[in-house]
């Protein structure tokens, strides 16, 4: 019992109904934009009040489970909340009541078309994200993770121009084109060895398949989840930086992204087994994929003047510290991978959000055009600031307590490559993110500079809430951190 009167199950189907019943309110107050908009909020207010019962149960010990219709023989679609679904769904349903009124200011002073629309894809989008947080079986995940690209394709093609539609088509075609070409085709395999999709501590292949089926299979479902971002199926995510701020936001910093590598995480515990990928020849080589892809996009992101751009490529190397956690097969490197989920989402939003207000109040969107904006923008740029330090992995921010974890995992099974990652990962960061904040504050402003002050309140708002979180999870990081550990003590037999 979570609540009185309130059950497991009901609050599953809630999580998942409440954006979905949300969406066809937005639809329904389209001409009136207030009621519209206090519609998403409520929404998502109600929605993360939905996930905080379930997170509170799981804590306790309880792990729901739904099961909505049989599919197959042992194959129903299924849903169940364990801690790290109640992670990536706390994070998710938290961020998108930031993002809902983070939006309101960001899509008005923009003057954004088809904006009800925008909305209500939004929520069916979040619909889609708890599937997939709460899913109980491999093709429940995959229905979902499916859901997810569909329904976020019209957010990126929302400005409907020819840039927008080829960007459309990169982001379409890379995500389904790997999950149907690769992922699928291991799902069935799976299913047909061991007999089952059930997500299970110890994993489910474990005297089932051999040691070359094993890795085949591994390698398909990795590269199949190309919502993970490793090179080289990547291109997705930079292709999809034309969408609207809040789109970029809370989708490709938060939703999206976070599906991929909580997918990543969710198949290697759950699905292959800690101890059977330490003991198959062959699967070792994703410490080297993710490193390689930790380094690359960050110097990549390196040259990168257009700033969402270079935020894109930062995102492609923080999901791969989630990955390459996942990869050394520890318990300390798996609790830094699944706090990573949280950290990086926190203060990537935050990026995002200040890189919207900055395009809003001061209409730039190079890194070269920052000289003494933070004269303007104080508080947009302190914002952008702590969110920078997050992304570096020094406190006092998220980012540190993640990064930590992680160090320790590679220290304590003596990976050297994972160390010397993220160590040379830590530098590139900072040299990337560094100077814009040393000119945004210490450069003067160019002659002639017309003037502005900051973005609507309702976005330097929720940027400056979620700055102040970034700080929060440095000194209270008690609560991913539980969840963290309760993921890796459930996932391992």
């Amino acid at each position: 019992m979570i609540a009185a009167g309130v059950t497991g199950e009901t609050a599953l189907a809630a999580a998942l109904l409440i954006p979905l019943v949300g969406a066809a309110l937005i639809l329904l107050c389209g001409s009136r934009p207030n009621l519209r908009e206090t519609m998403g909020i409520a929404t998502a207010a109600l929605l993360l009040a939905v996930v905080a019962l379930l997170v509170q149960d799981v804590l306790a010990g309880a792990r729901p489970r739904l099961v909505v219709v049989d599919m197959l023989p042992n194959l129903p679609l299924a849903f169940a909340a364990e801690p790290l679904g109640a992670t990536f769904a706390l994070v998710a349903s938290g961020l998108w009541l930031v993002t809902a009124v983070y939006s309101i200011g960001y899509m008005r002073a923009h003057h954004e078309g088809h904006q009800t629309r925008f909305y209500a894809f939004f929520a069916v989008s979040l619909a889609a994200a708890m599937g997939v947080a709460f899913a109980g079986n491999v093709m429940t995940l995959f229905v979902f993770y499916e859901a997810l690209t569909l329904s976020t394709y019209p957010l990126v093609t929302h400005h409907g121009t020819p840039e927008a539609k080829r960007a459309g088509r990169v982001y379409f075609g890379i995500l389904i084109g790997t999950s149907i070409g690769l992922q699928l085709p291991a799902i069935a395999a799976i299913y047909m060895l061991a007999g089952t999709l059930d997500f299970t501590a110890g994993g489910i292949l474990a005297g089932k398949a051999g040691p070359e089926a094993t890795a085949i299979l591994f390698a398909l479902f990795i590269f199949g989840i190309a919502k993970a971002a490793l090179m080289p199926f990547h291109r997705w995510l930079p292709a999809a930086m034309v969408a609207p701020t809040p789109v970029s936001a809370l989708l490709h910093a938060v939703a999206v992204v976070k599906a991929g590598v909580f997918a990543v995480l969710k198949v290697t515990v759950y699905v292959f087994g800690v101890d059977l990928l330490r003991t198959t020849p062959g699967t070792g080589w994703l410490i080297y994929v993710a490193g390689f892809t930790i380094l690359a996009a960050s110097t990549v992101a390196l040259f990168q003047d257009n700033l969402k751009r270079r935020l894109a490529y930062s995102t492609i190397s923080q999901l791969s510290y989630v990955v390459i956690g996942a990869a050394v097969l520890n318990s300390l490197s798996l609790q830094g991978a699944s706090l990573q989920i949280a950290t990086h989402a926190v203060a990537k939003i935050t990026l995002f959000f200040a890189a919207g207000a900055i395009l809003v109040a001061a209409h730039k969107t190079r890194v070269s055009e920052l000289d003494g904006i933070g004269r303007r923008m104080p508080w947009t740029m302190g914002a952008f600031a702590v969110a920078s330090l997050s992304m570096i992995g020094l406190p006092p921010t998220g980012g540190f307590v993640a990064k930590w974890y992680l160090l320790q995992g590679a220290v304590a099974t003596e990976q050297a490559v994972v160390l010397a990652v993220l160590v040379a990962s830590t530098l590139l960061n900072a040299a990337y993110f560094l100077p814009i904040v040393y000119a945004a504050f210490f450069r003067p402003l160019p002659a002639g500079s017309p003037e502005h002050g900051e973005a609507p309140l309702a976005s330097v708002g929720a940027l400056t809430l979620t700055a102040g979180l970034s700080v929060f999870l440095f000194f209270r990081p008690d609560l991913p951190l539980v969840l963290a550990q309760a993921f890796v003590a459930s996932g391992m037999p």
